[in-house]
Formats: C-alpha cells, structure tokens, sequence
C-alpha cells in the first residue's frame, strides 16, 4: 500500500500547531502518509512498537510536556535502529542555544515555526525535497537552519 509514499511523523504537543501542519501537508501534492504525536512519550512508543512502520521523517518539536525533543533526540540518536531516521527540528524557538544543541546532539536541519499557511507549505515542500542522504554528507551550521 504506501510504498512509494513519504511517511512523515509530527511530534508536537499543540493541537492547532498539528492541525496546520497536516493541513500544509495535504496541500502541497507530494504523496506522503502523515502520523501525529501528541508528546515524547507517545513519539517514542510509536518509534519502538515493532508492529508500526517507521518513518522516514519525524518532525520534533523541543518543548513538549512530559519529554521534550531534545530528550527524544538523544533516545533515537542513540538507538541503532532509529539512528538513520531524518529528524527535521519544529520549533518554535530561534535560540541559538537550542539551535546549537540539536546540530551537535545530530538533528538534521532546523525549521523555526513560521506562522503564516503559505510560508508553511513551502518550508514542508522544501524539506520533503531533500535529497537527506546527499545533504547529510555536507552537513554544516549554515544549511543546518532552514531559511526561505
């Protein structure tokens, strides 16, 4: 069934901040399946159930209640079996703290929340466009934060 499909996952507490993610999602065109979390510990658990596909991209949002996405990172990071997985940053901080951490702690990019649908759905087509395996290999801080 969804083979050829993108299989993203969002993990972000706000409902509404999900809602106009999953609506971005669908009007940009690309074949994705998209699942939503609603904190770290149910990214985790999806993550680790045997039985649920893994995703080729999980976005992760740094403040969440329970366990934050920093913590999360570091669990996938240091899984053998989920260390592969693209992890695009979904915040909506622009700290250069929070930036620095999730470059070195081995997110693949980071994307400030932008509040605006139209800003949204071109960040999401940009980022389901990359080539992650070519753009891993040249990662550095200055394509690390997505800028259109």
């Amino acid at each position: 069934m969804n083979q050829d499909a993108m299989h993203i996952l969002l993990a972000d507490d706000d409902e509404d901040d999900r809602l106009f993610f999953t609506d971005a999602i669908e009007e940009i065109k690309v074949r994705t399946v998209v699942h939503t979390v609603n904190d770290g510990v149910q990214l985790m658990d999806r993550l680790l159930n045997p039985e649920i596909r893994l995703p080729n991209l999980i976005f992760l949002d740094l403040n969440m209640p329970i366990k934050g996405g920093i913590e999360c990172l570091n669990e996938i990071r240091s899984d053998k079996n989920l260390r592969d997985i693209t992890i695009a940053i979904y915040s909506t901080s622009a700290s250069q703290e929070d930036i620095e951490e999730t470059f070195v702690k081995g997110a693949n990019i980071y994307i400030k929340k932008p509040n605006d649908f139209s800003e949204l759905k071109k960040i999401l087509k940009e980022v389901i466009s990359i080539n992650w395996q070519y753009h891993t290999s040249g990662l550095n801080r200055e394509n690390f934060l997505l800028s259109l």
